[in-house]
């Protein structure tokens, strides 16, 4: 069932696929399982939005389905015994970017890879990430941004925490769109990830989880 489950996620078959997530809860699926099965049909959408056979609209419906899976399987989670937290992400989209599907993908398979994760939503100026890291005290911040501009505001939040004496205190991974090594050179982060995957390989690595 979870294969069929993969299948009508990637094959963006909404109605499909959240009555299949119903009736994998009320068998008694494991919702481990569940959430397994939407990772790898997240994989698959990625890869066909890298191919070019998906777009925008593709991945935005993803990301939908993606939140009210999550919402479904929730409950159940809740009833299991508490997996041991590997260590607390803070993530957010930088200023002056309001995308946020790729941020919600990673922010998901973080949180089902076993971090604390506080997600601060998009458009983010820089000083909220750094009242954010004294407070929640995450090991590794995760900045976002799809747009060009936001390379920027990338670099100048980096440019914050360090400002505020928190720079050594943190790992700061960026992702998006057109991330790449240069990019990654110009806002003075720690690394990049090309995927979510990536993005939990990163943050597994700086926590000594690997």
């Amino acid at each position: 069932m979870s294969k069929e489950l993969v299948n009508a996620i990637a094959d963006m078959r909404e109605e499909e696929a959240l009555k299949l997530v119903k009736e994998m809860v009320e068998g008694g699926s494991e919702p481990m399982a569940i959430l397994d099965a939407a990772r790898q049909a997240m994989a698959i959408v990625g890869q066909r939005y890298d191919e070019g056979t998906y777009f925008l609209p593709e991945l935005i419906l993803a990301g939908e389905m993606l939140n009210q899976i999550t919402d479904i399987v929730k409950p159940e989670l809740a009833k299991m015994p508490e997996v041991k937290r590997l260590g607390k992400v803070l993530i957010g989209t930088v200023a002056g970017d309001i995308h946020d599907i790729g941020k919600n993908i990673v922010s998901f398979m973080l949180d089902v890879n076993g971090f604390d994760v506080l997600d601060l939503g998009v458009d983010v100026p820089a000083q909220k990430f750094v009242e954010a890291i004294g407070e929640f005290q995450p090991q590794v911040v995760g900045l976002s941004g799809f747009l060009a501009l936001a390379f920027d505001a990338m670099k100048e939040t980096v440019e914050a925490i360090k400002t505020a004496g928190l720079r050594d205190k943190v790992k700061i991974m960026i992702g998006g769109g057109q991330v790449s090594e240069q990019v990654r050179k110009h806002t003075g982060a720690d690394a990049y990830g090309k995927d979510a995957m990536a993005g939990v390989s990163l943050a597994k690595e700086w926590v000594g989880a690997k």
